[in-house]
Order: structure tokens, then sequence, then C-alpha cells
């Protein structure tokens, strides 16, 4: 009881004190408000902002330029940091070791468990723009150790003529290469806010081992983020995009050049309806490639003795990484329509995905397995794993506040008991409220239940979790 007064008394002290937006970075380079690309508050995007990362992040207006033949690039590199801290209390076993988990109630801080994430980017030349991340942070598996990551991208997107080629003004096509150590296949290029790409969802705060980011998006919820490197053919304009990615499973930090041979493709369908901006689209992946096969950062035990055996201590270390070739199956589809119910705002985002079972299928994978400690042995789903998942959000005080919920229906993939492939459903409760532009506290709360949720797994990864979330962008 006194923990939940604490909890909203946390609330309510953040409340008292207004959108968090995109990067810095790219205001400084515009010379626009965060505010002016997304829909609500940060990630969202709004049309502008859509628009905006169609062009490449090319887009430049009162920031100086510097210009020659053949050159026209921003006078000042522009930069940005991104921090998250917060509190978050799971149902999870407390720690049996020195380790914490969120069973025991944990604090983050930026760089530790919380993230600290360095921007460079924005316009290379009139066709082309770059955006890379470097950043450590955010709790990984069931323990309180956290990861260093990177993210690059480089969008080479050519306009092309609209009245030699009879297309909508403002298409575009090119080619994006990149690198990602946790957004998945879709970071090439993705403009929806559904979770079809692991950042861009209602929510900007996942949880422990992504307890709400699965419950807002069917994606995530088969596990179609993590390490990719790859190359996204891409053709966009207002009404959509097509992205054709060949893609392998290792990302920066792993150092491995890529051989391509996993694929995923992804159609989207942009209009107007009934004055609601809305969307749909579907996604495959297909294939198989290079994957760690290993869990990189599981902690492990080794004794460290003395002469002759004499006072022995365990010493935690983190295992390597190996690597083999996993499959990569997976369809989605999901939309969105974002428009307002009188003076206020309304989201609604809607997703369904399935991940075939397989011996090596990288996205049906029992995410207890990965955890350290787990007494969950299972790796690879031996039924279909999907979820439909459901979400919409309210801006209670536009430009300010907002609340939403979300729910899923899946099923794991996973042979729990008697069920040959458990239910694993999920309801979510989401509160932002935006200190500042580039400011926003949260609140969120997943509960998640069925036939998947026996000891062993709520042990492992925790059925209930609750964060109190801070960003801060400059």
């Amino acid at each position: 009881m006194n923990k939940t007064i604490l909890f909203l008394a946390g609330i309510a002290a953040m409340t008292l004190v207004s959108e968090v937006s995109a990067l810095p970075l790219f205001a400084r380079q515009t010379g626009m408000a965060c505010s002016a690309c997304h829909f609500q508050h940060f990630p969202l995007l709004n049309g502008f902002g859509r628009a905006f990362k169609s062009a490449g992040y090319t887009m430049i207006a009162t920031q100086g330029k510097v210009e020659g033949e053949g050159l026209s690039i921003p006078s000042t590199l522009n930069m940005a940091v991104l921090t998250t801290a917060g509190y978050e209390k799971s149902n999870q076993t407390v720690s049996k070791t020195a380790e914490n988990t969120t069973g025991d109630g944990a604090f983050y801080v930026p760089g530790n468990g919380g993230e600290l994430d360095l921007f460079i980017g924005g316009r290379v030349s009139s066709n082309t723009g770059f955006l890379a991340e470097v950043g450590r942070g955010g709790a990984v598996s069931g323990t309180a150790i956290s990861s260093t990551r990177s993210s690059a991208k480089l969008p080479i997107l050519f306009e092309i003529n609209s009245n030699m080629f009879k297309l909508a003004e403002g298409t575009r096509a090119g080619f994006v290469p990149f690198s990602t150590d946790d957004e998945g296949a879709s970071y090439g290029f993705e403009l929806l806010n559904t979770g079809a790409n692991a950042v861009q969802q209602m929510s900007a705060t996942s949880g422990l081992n992504d307890a709400h980011s699965a419950a807002l998006s069917a994606q995530q919820y088969i596990g179609t983020a993590g390490a990719v490197t790859g190359v996204a053919l891409v053709a966009n304009n207002p009404a959509g995009f097509i992205n054709l990615t060949k893609y392998n499973q290792t990302g920066i930090s792993h150092g491995a050049l890529a051989v391509l041979g996993s694929t995923y493709l992804r159609v989207t369908g942009m209009f107007d309806l009934a004055g609601w901006d809305a969307g749909v689209g579907i996604q495959s992946w297909s294939g198989s490639s290079v994957s760690p096969t290993g869990t990189p950062g599981y902690i492990f035990s080794t004794p460290i003795c003395g002469p002759n055996g004499a006072n022995c201590n365990p010493v935690n270390q983190t295992a390597p990484a190996t690597y083999g070739v996993t499959q990569t199956k997976a369809t989605a589809i999901d939309g969105q329509m974002q428009g307002s119910m009188g003076p206020l705002p309304v989201g609604f985002y809607f997703s369904y995905a399935r991940a075939p079972a397989g011996n090596s299928n990288s996205y049906n994978i029992d995410p207890a397995a990965a955890v350290a400690g787990s007494a969950v042995i299972t790796a690879y789903g031996t039924a279909t794993k999907s979820a439909l998942n459901i979400s919409m959000e309210v801006g209670v005080i536009p430009e300010k506040a907002t609340l939403g919920a979300a729910m899923r229906r899946g099923r794991s993939g996973v042979a729990v008991g008697a069920a040959d492939n458990a239910s694993d459903n999920a309801i979510t409760l989401v509160a932002t409220y935006n200190l500042a532009q580039n400011m926003m506290a949260s609140f969120s709360l997943t509960n998640s239940n069925g036939e998947y949720w026996d000891a062993a797994h709520q042990d492992a990864l925790g059925s209930k979790t609750c964060t109190i979330n801070l960003v801060t962008l400059f």
C-alpha cells in the first residue's frame, strides 16, 4: 500500500511541474519547434514528421549553410543527447545473488540502467542525410546490467520528377545502408506509429524485457527488433512507401561483416479517412542469415581461487556471443488513425503479427530463455507465436497530458503444462505529461496473464511491470 502511494505521489509531483520532441538536432537544423514533427508527444510522428523523415533528414531552413558547387551542408554539425531515469517494479522473483532485479524494485539513472545516448546527424547533401546513435543503458534480460549499443543509417533518396513520370509530388526513391544493435530490419526506413519499428510506438518506455512494448505492438511481441545490418531499397511519397531490405542479423557491436541472406518487405498506404490521418501496412520477414546464437550480456559465475584452491570466490563474468545461421520468418499487418474527437487529439493503433515454429526461427523465441538465472530452458517456440495488439491514446490536456490503454491477445509459441501453445495476454495503461517540448514524464503499468505465466516464467520475467520514466532530450 505504501509503495502504491509513493508511485501516485511521484506522478502527482511530476505533473505539477509542456510535447517531447524529435531529436533536437533536427530542430536546430530546421529552426522549427520539436512539436512540429510529432503527434501528441515523442516518438509519434505526424504528417509533417513523416515528410521530413521521408526526405532523408535533408530539410534545412533558418540554420546557416556552407554551399558551393556540389556542396550544401549545415554550417554547424548538429548533435543531441537523450537520457532516461526512473523507477521500475515487477513481480519477478527478487534477486538470489548480488545482482538486483526489478522484483526488488530498482531505480535507474542515465547510463546505469537508464539510457544515455548521443545522436549525430542531419543533412549531408540535397539528397542525402545521416543519423547515428551511440548509447549506453537500458535493462538487459532479468538483471540490472547495462548494454552499450549503436545505430547508424545513411538515407540516399533522390526526388523523382513528378511531371516526367506522372507521380505524386514529393516522390523519392533510393537506398539506405544501415546497421543497428537493437532496432531490427525496419530501422532502415519506417513511418507508422504501430511499433513496426521498435522506437515508433505509443510509449517511449519499453519496460523490463520489453513488457510494455510487447503489449503495445505485435511486431515487438514476436521479437522483430534486435541486431541487424542491411541495405534498404526505398520508394516513398505522401501516399505511402515501399521498403525492400536485405539484411544480416548482426549489428555494430558485433563487428561482423554482413552476408545479406534475410529479406524484409514493407508496404504501406497513407490516406485521409474522414479527416483522420490514417495508414495501413504489411510486413514480411523471410530467409536466413548469420545471427548471434549465444546470449551476449548473460551473467555467469566463475570461481577465482588462490594458491592450492584456497579462498575461492565467485566472480560475475560476461559470456561471449557465438554465431550461427538462423531463420527470419514472420508476417505482420498494422494500421493507425490519428485525429481528434471534439477538442481532444486521439490516436488509434493496431497490429497483428505471427512467426511460425521452426528449429531456429529468430522471431519465435521464448524470451525467458535468455534471462540470466532463468529456470526456463526452452529457446525456440514449438508452435506459431502470434499476437493481436490494439491501443488508443487521448490527449486529455492537448499538447500536455495523455492517457492511453492497450491490450494484447497472444499465443506464446511455447508449450506450458497441458497447453501446446500457451496463451499470453496483457493489458497496459499509460499516462504521459510533457514538462517541456523536450522532457516527458510517463507512468506505464502492464499486467500479463494466461497459460504462459507459470511459476518459472513469472520468476524469469515478471508478469506485472510498473515503470515511472523521465525522458530528456537536449
